[in-house]
């Protein structure tokens, strides 16, 4: 057995251990395509377990994995492998352009455990975040919706803080990530603004109370529209009884036991969301930690 061979082994060990925690199916025939598809790639990256809790119920379970950057949009890749059908959508361009444009640090993947290629991600250095003034002046596949909230992310104190875009190709949305933020972009009145202000619901005091241990935010747009479909913010801690774990005790219980492969305490990703319908819960876990993510997943200052 070579060692990629040893290593996409044991993360699916990992992958059926943390499924069996929250009691979802998941079938070796169904993550085997994408693990042996990225399997150089997989031992020397971060993998995250990701799960979204609704009133109780687990809506989704997903892992995570970074990508270098020298392999290029991890959907080309995906495609070749079969995981994915190709489109004609000028979604299918977006990264291309965007690594035209701008240095890239690394991509990544988020695949469901149900065997789905579910979204993938450009990250920027942290060191060189975007503006979305010029993303939406400098990428031509960028949607043009994005132009309609420049204004208003600027005059959130959000400009220059674009660590991340990430794309859901079967839902035809993306994310704008905005990291490393301070407290004074995540106080009650600076959320209520910008959820004000991108049309959705007045947040529950439970949400706000979380958004204010926040350091990170990402809104979910639709392609062919401007309309801010949700907004989530989400903040890095090794505590499992964070806020959202009291809210949603099965994020707490598998915060304390999803398997994991550093020294210390697992680090972990709590989020929030909200959209015009409903508020829920996300967790993302850890699992293997490359030393570039300490920095991406930081605390605000």
């Amino acid at each position: 057995m070579t060692s990629g061979e040893a290593g996409i082994n044991r993360l699916y060990a990992a992958v059926e251990e943390a499924a069996g925690l929250l009691g979802v199916a998941c079938s070796r025939d169904a993550m085997w395509p994408a693990l042996t598809a990225f399997q150089d790639v997989l031992t020397d990256g971060s993998v995250v377990f990701n799960m979204v809790t609704m009133g109780g119920h687990i809506g989704d379970l997903s892992f995570d994995f970074t990508v270098p950057p020298s392999v290029g949009d991890p959907y080309t890749r995906a495609l070749a492998h079969g995981l994915v059908d190709e489109t004609d959508h000028p979604i299918r361009t977006l990264f291309a352009d965007i690594q035209e444009r701008f240095p890239i640090q690394s991509y990544g993947v988020d695949h469901r455990i149900s065997g789905s290629f579910n979204k993938a991600y450009v990250f920027f250095p942290l060191t060189d975040l975007q503006d979305p003034a010029r993303l939406a002046d400098a990428v031509p596949s960028i949607p043009g919706g994005l132009s309609e909230h420049v204004r208003t992310l600027a005059d959130h104190g959000l400009a220059n803080k674009v660590s991340a875009i990430a794309i859901d190709y079967a839902r035809r949305t993306w994310n704008l990530y905005f990291n490393g933020l301070s407290p004074e972009h995540v106080s009650r009145e600076a959320a209520r603004s910008l959820i004000r202000e991108f049309g959705l619901p007045e947040p529950s005091e439970q949400l706000l109370s979380f958004i204010e241990t926040s350091s990170a935010l990402y809104p979910t747009f639709g392609w062919d529209s401007s309309k801010v479909e949700r907004i989530s913010f989400s903040t890095r801690t090794t505590d499992p009884t964070a806020l959202p774990a009291r809210i949603e005790p099965k994020l707490g219980e598998f915060a304390a036991n999803a398997p994991y492969t550093y020294d210390g305490d697992r680090v972990l990703v709590y989020a929030g969301a909200l959209s015009p319908s409903e508020e829920y819960y996300k967790l993302a876990t850890y699992h293997q930690l490359a030393s570039a993510a300490h920095d991406r997943i930081r605390s605000a200052g």
